[in-house]
């Protein structure tokens, strides 16, 4: 199994909200074919057909877990 896939499967699942990395998140929504704006300290995401925007920040080295759920929500709706 790759790290792409593990981190799907551990995002997914929802059990470890509070115990996936921000760079981790990044990369997750960078391979599924977001695009990246950086304006401080935030983080938008945006994907051609997917109105959701997440917006990320960080929270020390962790993603706030408000923010993996709301990544996950979208990847289930769009079937990402």
């Amino acid at each position: 199994m790759s790290r792409l896939e593990k981190l799907r499967e551990k995002i997914l699942l929802g059990k470890s909200d509070a115990n996936i990395s921000f760079d981790d998140l990044r990369y997750f929504l960078l391979s599924l074919g977001f695009e990246e704006r950086i304006k401080g300290s935030h983080h938008s995401y945006r994907m051609a057909g997917v109105l959701d925007k997440p917006n990320l920040q960080r929270d020390g080295s962790k993603a706030k877990s408000y923010h993996v759920k709301q990544v996950r929500l979208i990847v289930k709706k769009h079937n990402l």
